[in-house]
């Protein structure tokens, strides 16, 4: 196997060529088959279901699917080829939550910033109106409790709905009623994880698609943004890891001159307020 660049053409060790052969050759072949998707799916009902009971799996999992669809459709809707969504099952204790959320892969070129904000911002919005609705669901729930041994923080939106529907908890900051609760604690933690404004997390879409490469800047101060907490809770230090590895840059659409109208400013504003109520800076204490 060998690379050609003009008329120039470059052989590959043996370790490159095996290397490239598993990625194109098999890998890409087997992750576009469905049964994958479907397997994967099935999975995270399995060790969601471990974490807690059957009405958490069902919560987290409506979650996790309307956001990745909420991407999925508006790759649809602009012809930008993506594959379906893929669970991520991780049975506890190596995770509380039983899973490490869901990704769609985007294969095709985004045609320009418009399609950039536009399947950048449908996932989050369209999981946090699940999880809204699994909040609301779960305050208003009389269920047995259920120990959980991980201390859970609380976020500005997560202390706002329990004000709203179930105050009672506010006396007792280690109370968790029930599994559906948790799940849109859950839900919370990871829409605001996504929103971000760094590399290519819905939150660094959609900052590119407000500032174009100036958004540059908005990733290097989120970045340090986060290690500064990192220095405070310390075990985000893989994420800012991974962060910094992959988050300081974003490819460019087709076209990557066209601004974006009025409408997407005020809902780009309105995502990154979600992410600051959102967002919790120590989401986890241990005992």
């Amino acid at each position: 196997m060998s690379i050609q660049f003009g008329r120039r053409r470059y052989k590959l060790p043996l370790l490159e060529k095996i290397k490239l052969f598993i990625k194109y050759r098999i890998l890409k072949k087997l992750f576009r088959q469905p049964f994958i998707n479907i397997l994967l799916f099935i999975l995270t009902i399995f060790t969601t279901r471990l974490a807690q009971n059957i009405w958490y799996s069902i919560a987290v999992i409506s979650i996790l699917f309307t956001h990745e669809m909420g991407h999925y459709l508006m790759c649809r809707k602009y012809r930008i080829k993506s594959t379906l969504p893929f669970f991520i099952p991780i049975p506890p204790p190596l995770n509380p939550f039983g899973t490490m959320g869901a990704v769609i892969k985007m294969e095709g070129k985004i045609p320009h910033r418009k399609a950039l904000f536009d399947v950048g911002v449908a996932g989050p919005l369209a999981g946090l109106v699940v999880t809204i609705v699994t909040l609301i669901i779960g305050l208003n729930l009389s269920m047995p409790t259920q120990a959980i041994e991980v201390g859970l923080g609380r976020s500005l939106l997560f202390t706002w709905f329990i004000k709203w529907f179930n105050p009672a908890l506010l006396d007792n900051p280690e109370a968790f009623p029930n599994p559906v609760i948790f799940a849109g604690w859950v839900g919370l933690f990871i829409t605001a994880l996504n929103l971000l404004p760094i590399g290519q997390l819905d939150g660094g879409h959609i900052v590119y698609s407000l500032f174009g490469s100036k958004s540059k800047y908005v990733y290097r101060m989120a970045i340090t943004g986060f290690a500064i907490n990192t220095a405070y809770y310390p075990p985000w230090i893989i994420f800012l890891i991974l962060l910094i590895t992959f988050g300081l840059r974003h490819p460019p659409p087709s076209n990557d001159s066209e601004p974006l109208d009025l409408k997407r400013w005020i809902i780009g504003i309105f995502t990154f307020i979600v992410f600051i109520v959102a967002f919790m800076p120590f989401p986890f204490q241990i005992y």
